[in-house]
């Protein structure tokens, strides 16, 4: 599973979580590029507050490594899998030439995912519902037709292990993007022999 990193030397990042660590970019941080010519993705921010115009520049400023980027998560509504769809839906278009990643919110079992839309899916919601079976059947669903999963907010060894138990494709997440303590927790846990 890739660990996408916002503003920390992947180098050392991937020395401490013992896997491969690619960048990930949000309009509000925008770090500069640390490996030109790697994989990365792009977030839209909206967990904090969805700015326009900074997501635009940053896709204005990345667009010459398109071809490079896993995906770019369309804007969401935060907890509402419904919002969530009719912002897609309008995003979509604006969004043409980028390979897209729909954000999944709390009521995403009841709606449907725009599958030939996307190329991945980005597990958002809330705490309860990113840990629900509700959510777990959405990336069950999107690895059984090959598309990419990604998590947000995977800071501890739990989470860590739980998503990489169900098929995710990469995790971000705040603090194992700034506190070294945070992924060399995930790595000892990693490292232990677990009992049976």
């Amino acid at each position: 599973m890739i660990v996408m990193i916002s503003n920390h030397d992947l180098d050392e990042c991937e020395k401490e979580l013992g896997t491969r660590c690619e960048q990930i970019f949000t309009p509000e941080s925008r770090h500069a590029t640390k490996r030109p010519e790697c994989d990365f993705c792009i977030d839209n921010g909206a967990f904090i507050r969805f700015d326009v115009v900074s997501f635009f520049s940053l896709l204005e400023r990345e667009r010459p490594r398109r071809d490079l980027c896993r995906f770019v998560a369309v804007p969401d509504v935060v907890g509402s899998a419904r919002r969530t769809l009719e912002v897609f839906d309008d995003w979509k278009l604006k969004l043409t030439g980028w390979s897209l990643a729909f954000v999944c919110q709390d009521g995403q079992e009841n709606l449907p995912i725009p599958w030939k839309e996307i190329a991945a899916i980005f597990i958002g919601g809330t705490t309860d519902w990113k840990l629900s079976h509700h959510a777990s059947s959405c990336i069950k669903a999107a690895k059984a037709i090959g598309k990419w999963v990604h998590v947000g907010r995977v800071n501890t060894p739990g989470r860590f292990e739980y998503f990489e138990s169900l098929g995710a494709d990469s995790i971000d997440g705040t603090g194992l993007s700034r506190y070294t303590h945070m992924r060399e927790a995930i790595a000892r846990n990693y490292a232990e022999p677990k009992l049976l």
